[in-house]
């Protein structure tokens, strides 16, 4: 009997999240790979508990682990390989899909397990907030009360996001933030707060143009309140990449820990909602996680 097309895919494990993204495009994943179970490992996995369980179980077995979904299981998977030699890989099927950009990931098993069988690698840099881990973008304001909309929602997808985001920027009012960073104190009135280890929060909206995840620094975006009827305005540098244009717009770069305090408790990490009362603290480390190199990785 002969070898399999990819003789080397046996060791990587695909975790796939069935609520991710769409219904048609979740469907077609999960019909390709067990269309290909002769070739490559997956599993199912209906809560982060029970990713994480199985990647404990199934840690020296593989070496590459695919997240399959959205941002939040990219995060869920990443969390158990941090500090190790496992590698992560990306199969991006969330709304927005920010981190596995920035990879270079595509919606494309054929081109992921031709990536797989390279088996290069690049190491990215992580960032606490209050010991959760990013790997993408953190913040308050307008992206975290979207975060906290949509996660309420029934239906995924671009067009419901849009949604949940213009719905909120109607009602976003200015909150007050103090950042109390190495060698100064931030204290102003805000719009949005964006702590970044990548460029964009996904879709190609460029939030942090300059950010690179494995620099070893944070970069801290604060947008000011602005007359709403600029919306389109800033919609249109967000996703061309030059909201550093904008007077609204202050960026700081930091590699130092730093905390932020803030009446509004409503966060957001990875685009997950979470509230957070009191002193937030914010960390980055360095090179702890190793992420698999895609043929189309920029960095």
């Amino acid at each position: 009997m002969g070898e399999t097309e990819f003789p080397e895919v046996k060791r990587s494990l695909f975790i796939l999240n069935p609520s991710a993204g769409v219904l048609p495009v979740n469907l077609i994943i999960s019909k390709e790979l067990q269309r290909r179970k002769h070739d490559l490992s997956y599993f199912k996995s209906l809560s982060i508990d029970e990713s994480g369980s199985h990647i404990k179980q199934s840690f020296d077995k593989f070496d590459i682990f695919i997240a399959a979904g959205g941002d939040g299981t990219v995060r869920s998977v990443a969390s158990e390989l941090v500090g190790t030699n496992k590698v992560l890989g990306v199969l991006p099927m969330g709304s927005g899909n920010g981190f596995a950009k920035e990879f270079g990931f595509r919606i494309n098993i054929p081109l992921l397990l031709k990536d797989i069988k390279k088996a290069e690698c690049i190491t990215s840099d992580v960032i606490e907030v209050n010991d959760i881990l990013c790997l993408n973008v953190s913040g308050i304001g307008l992206d975290s009360h979207v975060a906290h909309s949509f996660d309420k929602l029934k239906t995924r997808g671009f067009w419901s996001y849009a949604w949940v985001t213009i719905k909120n920027f109607i009602r976003l009012r200015p909150f007050h933030v103090k950042i109390n960073l190495d060698q100064h104190t931030i204290s102003d009135d805000l719009f949005m707060l964006t702590i970044a280890n990548t460029r964009q929060f996904g879709n190609n909206a460029f939030i942090a143009p300059d950010a690179i995840p494995n620099d070893g620094i944070i970069d801290i975006v604060l947008i000011k309140p602005f007359p709403k009827m600029l919306a389109p305005i800033f919609i249109y540098r967000l996703f061309a990449g030059t909201m550093k244009g904008s007077r609204y717009v202050q960026y700081f770069k930091t590699d130092k820990p730093f905390t932020i305090q803030s009446e509004e408790t409503r966060f957001h990490v990875d685009g997950e909602p979470v509230i957070f009362s009191g002193e937030v603290r914010v960390n980055i480390k360095r090179d702890v996680l190793s992420v698999l190199k895609t043929k189309h990785c920029r960095l």
